[in-house]
């Protein structure tokens, strides 16, 4: 992958922030959730991991997700939602915006889309059938941020070419 967990697990490992967020994934990958943090067995909906967070498998809707974790609020400052590389975000940003419910109880702070360096250009040009969206453009399109991994994969003037791209 990207490295998204990666990057969600250090996040979740790092004590200098000073928050305990509510993390909604929509599936448990092959990588997980650092198990350091998490415990092995992972059956419950919602369960609250040793460094305070919580972490919530979405089997169904995000809206209801959301609205469960809302009754817990005062445990987290803050909920990261990890999707798949294949997602969408349109849907899960419009989450944000279109249920009322979800509107008034969270904000969107900003979307953060982790890339790899190696493939992310080959992942931009795919080819499509009419009317599929290209997954990795739509997700840059999305990004209020996007963080560019593995550049040590890849040599300057690839970089160039992502920056530009991406931009």
């Amino acid at each position: 992958g990207s490295g998204k967990t990666t990057l969600l697990n250090h996040i979740l490992n790092d004590n200098t922030h000073g928050m305990k967020f509510a993390v909604i994934e929509n599936e448990f990958g092959e990588i997980g959730v650092d198990e350091k943090i998490i415990p092995e067995s992972v059956d419950e909906e919602v369960i609250e991991v040793m460094n305070g967070c919580i972490c919530c498998t979405v089997r169904g809707d995000l809206v209801e997700a959301l609205k469960r974790l809302y009754k817990r609020v005062d445990k987290f400052d803050g909920v990261i939602i990890e999707t798949t590389g294949l997602a969408d975000p349109a849907p899960v940003v419009q989450t944000f915006f279109v249920d009322e419910t979800v509107s008034e109880q969270y904000s969107l702070d900003c979307v953060i889309t982790v890339v790899d360096a190696k493939v992310i250009l080959d992942r931009l040009a795919d080819v499509k059938p009419e009317g599929v969206e290209n997954e990795a453009v739509e997700q840059v399109a999305f990004a209020d941020r996007v963080l560019l991994n593995k550049t040590d994969l890849v040599n300057e003037e690839t970089l160039v070419k992502i920056e530009g791209k991406v931009k």
